[in-house]
């Protein structure tokens, strides 16, 4: 049986920079999967008085993350580098600490603040490569996650004060 060869990839950027863009997507991804897995477990363990309200709201913010993880993995696989999926391999790329306990209500909309912010830190810190790039398609992907991340971070942090 005769082995294909590969046709290479010519959408307009470079393999560098095809794999610089890749790279930074890559933690983003992990922080998005590990903030998925932290909002999870809030929803499983919230307790308190403010149960209901929480419960759903955690439900309806992971469920948003689980969608964002597919979209992100299948950006950096467009660009045609194979996208992360492990748990170490997540690990190893994210900045978000994983979630061992079960903190308080109030203590899990704080970390879920964190959390937020810092996926929006990790999408800007990609930007000039992807805006070098006009890697416009990248850069749809990764504002509408910072909207989406900033906009969930104002709404959790209101809950604190």
């Amino acid at each position: 049986m005769e082995q294909a060869i590969p046709l290479p990839i010519d959408i307009g950027i470079p393999e560098p920079q095809r794999k610089e863009i890749a790279t930074g997507l890559s933690r983003l991804l992990a922080d998005t999967y590990t903030l998925y897995l932290k909002t999870h477990n809030y929803h499983w363990n919230v307790t308190g008085p403010m149960f209901t309200t929480l419960h759903a709201m955690f439900e309806q913010q992971y469920q948003e993350l689980a969608l964002a993880v597919d979209e992100i993995a299948e950006r950096i696989r467009a660009l045609g580098i194979f996208a992360p999926g492990s748990y170490s391999r997540f690990k190893e790329l994210t900045q978000i600490d994983e979630e061992t306990r079960v903190p308080s209500a109030q203590e899990m909309i704080h970390q879920l603040v964190l959390g937020q912010e810092a996926v929006v830190h990790t999408a800007r810190e990609i930007f000039p490569v992807i805006e070098a790039a006009n890697d416009e398609p990248t850069a749809d992907l990764v504002t509408n996650r910072m909207q989406t991340h900033e906009k969930t971070a104002w709404m959790l942090r209101s809950l604190l004060q």
